[in-house]
């Protein structure tokens, strides 16, 4: 947030004091974090609360955290010898008036999303080959017939990841799999398509001027305008959420498959079900956060309440749509983890049937971290294990062009 006003101010539109710059710039040199509040924004006329929360600190107001502590803003200005800014004409508006508690949830969850789809293809070609998939539906051919272009980069994606595997170039006494591993690059590719337009619209917003009053010195004159409403970010959150979130509805589907028995596997992906419980409880997980983010996928640009006495009489809840945003990117995140637990124990009821070295490799060093589990423990702890690794597992190989 401080990152983004200080460059949005510093584009020369908003009539404010390089002082005023150079000390919200100090405040992020230094780690001085202002403590903001989540709750507040409508998402017109900016973020007008969190953005409070956010320059209180200039004039020695609020908390902030510093060296890891929350403290009084007052005194860690005194400690680095820092005066609190005396605010000038216009700036009170150009410091509250804005997009930037917006844009930068929205920076965040987009700079998670590249990475989540490429782990949702790593992990669901695990569990293809756990699951003994067929090959074809990944075919070049067939994805020049319908050229979306996220949907050849997940075909493109799996070829590479299951290069050289034994698993999948043996032949299959079935002839179709279930729609969630035949439809991946389909479904998977949509939503590499939603964060590529998604990630356009935030690069616009986040070189822009969204506060107001707008000062054009060359053409000596101040415009009162709107480019503090969220429309353009609300509806593109609501609409990346719904495609994050698809990436978990599938992969919680491909869960159940390999949980069920199917193929050669066992029930619950263990040696005796019934006696043990296995992986049941982590579909059960799953599935709720599956459950959850179809909540949080209702649509938040599609409200308004009037506010300010009917002056702000549209609204567009951007910051309601941002912060639900986040709690379904950390959902799919813990969705993926859980797959990828089920498809690593899956492939070790298919040895000694190899799969491609890129896949043996990443399965290789999971096991060094999360052990092959033959009896029941208690699972939350090889959840947090598993999110822990595939959060710090290289994605290099993985390319898709996000631009």
């Amino acid at each position: 947030m401080l990152l983004l006003k200080a460059h949005a101010l510093s584009l020369g539109y908003s009539g404010v004091q390089l002082a005023t710059v150079r000390r919200i710039l100090d405040f992020f040199n230094n780690d001085v974090i202002p403590v903001v509040y989540d709750k507040g924004s409508l998402g017109a006329s900016g973020d007008l609360a969190p953005l409070a929360n956010l320059f209180l600190p200039l004039i020695g107001e609020g908390d902030v955290r510093y060296k890891g502590i929350k403290r009084e803003a007052a005194d860690v200005l005194r400690e680095l010898g820092w005066e609190p800014v005396r605010l000038m004409s216009k700036e009170g508006l150009a410091l509250l008036n804005g997009t930037q508690f917006m844009s930068s949830i929205g920076v965040y969850v987009l700079l998670r999303a590249f990475g989540l789809s490429k782990k949702a293809d790593i992990t669901a070609a695990i569990s293809l080959e756990a699951f003994d998939g067929l090959p074809d539906p990944f075919s070049e051919c067939l994805h020049r017939m319908r050229p979306h272009r996220g949907q050849i980069e997940t075909a493109s994606n799996f070829r590479k990841l299951l290069e050289g595997s034994e698993l999948i170039s043996r032949s299959k006494k079935h002839v179709q799999d279930p729609y969630s591993f035949r439809c991946i690059p389909q479904v998977h590719g949509a939503t590499k398509d939603a964060i590529r337009y998604a990630a356009s619209v935030l690069l616009t917003e986040i070189n822009s001027v969204t506060d107001n009053p707008t000062i054009f010195p060359d053409e000596d004159r101040i415009i009162s305008g709107g480019n503090f409403h969220g429309q353009p970010l609300a509806i593109v959150y609501d609409f990346l959420g719904i495609a994050l979130s698809e990436l978990g509805n599938i992969s919680e589907r491909r869960v159940a498959q390999l949980i069920l028995g199917l193929r050669g596997l066992p029930e619950f992906l263990v040696a005796n079900p019934g006696l043990d419980s296995g992986f049941m409880i982590p579909q059960y997980t799953a599935a709720a956060m599956v459950s959850q983010n179809k909540i949080y996928c209702h649509p938040a640009s599609c409200d308004s309440i009037v506010s300010s006495n009917g002056q702000e009489d549209h609204v567009s809840m951007g910051a309601n749509a941002a912060v639900k945003l986040l709690e379904i990117t950390d959902n799919v995140n813990r969705i993926l983890a859980i797959e990828f637990m089920n498809a690593a124990q899956g492939m070790d009821f298919r040895r000694p049937a190899r799969t491609s070295p890129i896949l043996e490799s990443i399965l290789a060093e999971y096991r060094r971290e999360v052990p092959f589990l033959s009896e029941d423990v208690v699972m939350y702890r090889e959840i947090q294990k598993t999110v822990a690794f595939l959060d710090r597992m290289p994605l290099d190989f993985m390319e898709w062009d996000a631009s």
